[in-house]
């Protein structure tokens, strides 16, 4: 059998690796560059922490389960931080809120604990404690951490390609499916070539109806915009995600943080491009000063804008398209929480015929009339 993946993203790579290791003769068609897109612009935190329904819950937790178990798997995971994370609340009406959530996960099995201020100074030191009031409610989930995508990315496109064989053609922009009887043969690139395949995989998130517009159903899309700010490497003792009101903060690797603010991202409808020393820059980094005080001063090195791929429900579409066999397609947000596991899915359904009963309730033919 042979597959293309198109995109190289977390996703993608995720898909590439476990096909090949089932057996499929793979290549991967990608736009620009390993984790180019949407997963190279991510906070790319790994959690299940407020991911109802149920079904959608369990999935993102598996997801997270086997991001550890890659770690087995490789001997190493340097892409992988299940470091835990740090949540506040202080108005009356989300600490109402957070308590109900966390109800719900330790109803669920999931590993999240309230603790006091004591505690969350042990947790993450460099946190002024005098910045989260005493009535906050504070929750560690110990299981959640954060990727580094590109990485992974990188790291399961060389194994797939050193370990089973698999190729990857960069610089190729897929613009359309080529079908037969109703049958998908192969996948054209904007220069007019096709890329013969008994099955295509769709791993292109936002992109995904533009890959294939006119030539397969789509999924319908809600994308939302978000904007994220990069420090210069600070060397703050910060080892996990920290998640204030309206505030986001992680470590990002060689002593840099990467910093999001709710409330900036609706300040942007498209992807747009900004300066380190924008107006959104300094705003963001003078809330993160109020939490972590070693950033007083501190300007950003980088910022970026992204486009989050979410489908129209909010939740994952994963599948064959009804009417058109040959073509499967995946978006989702949460890839990078998802991204092990749907590899697996999707290879035990393409190429081991296995139906996963995980993704019963995901399926895209739930857009289709």
């Amino acid at each position: 059998m042979h597959v293309i993946v198109v995109g190289a993203g977390i996703v993608g790579s995720s898909v590439a690796y476990r096909a090949a290791q089932s057996g499929a003769q793979v290549t991967v068609l990608e736009a620009s560059r390993a984790g180019a897109g949407t997963s190279g612009v991510s906070f790319a935190w790994t959690n299940a922490n407020n991911k109802p329904p149920r079904a959608y819950h369990d999935l993102n937790v598996a997801g997270m389960r086997a991001h550890a178990a890659l770690r087995e798997e490789f001997g190493r995971a340097p892409w992988f931080h299940q470091s835990g994370s740090l949540e506040w609340r202080v108005a009356r009406a989300e600490v109402a809120a957070q308590k109900e959530k966390v109800a719900r996960l330790k109803e669920w099995g999931y590993a999240a604990e309230f603790i006091d201020k004591a505690r969350l100074r042990e947790l993450a030191p460099a946190v002024a404690a005098e910045a989260i009031p005493d009535e906050a409610a504070i929750v560690y989930c110990a299981e959640e951490g954060w990727v580094d995508p590109v990485l992974y990315a990188g790291t399961m496109l060389r194994a797939a390609r050193d370990r089973y064989g698999a190729r990857l053609k960069t610089g190729i922009t897929v613009t359309g499916l080529e079908t037969r009887n109703g049958r998908v043969i192969g996948a054209r690139d904007a220069r007019g070539e096709l890329h013969g395949a008994d099955v295509v995989i769709n791993c292109t998130g936002r992109w995904s109806n533009d890959t294939v517009e006119g030539s397969a159903p789509t999924v319908p899309l809600a994308p939302t915009v978000g904007f994220l700010v990069f420090t210069p490497p600070v060397g703050i003792d910060l080892q996990r995600p920290l998640h204030g009101p309206d505030l986001d903060i992680r470590p990002d690797g060689a002593g840099r943080l990467m910093v999001r603010k709710d409330s900036l991202d609706d300040r942007f409808t498209r992807l747009e491009s900004r300066t380190p020393d924008c107006e959104e820059a300094k705003i963001a980094l003078a809330s993160a000063a109020e939490i972590l005080p070693e950033l007083a001063g501190v300007e950003a090195e980088a910022v970026r804008t992204t486009v989050r791929p979410i489908p129209a429900d909010g939740l994952s579409a994963v599948g064959p398209v009804r009417g058109l066999e040959g073509y499967y397609v995946v978006v989702t947000h949460s890839g990078v929480t998802l991204g092990p596991l749907l590899g697996q899915a999707v290879a035990d359904e393409v190429v081991r015929g296995r139906q996963r009963s995980d993704l019963g309730p995901f399926r895209p033919g739930r857009f289709q009339a």
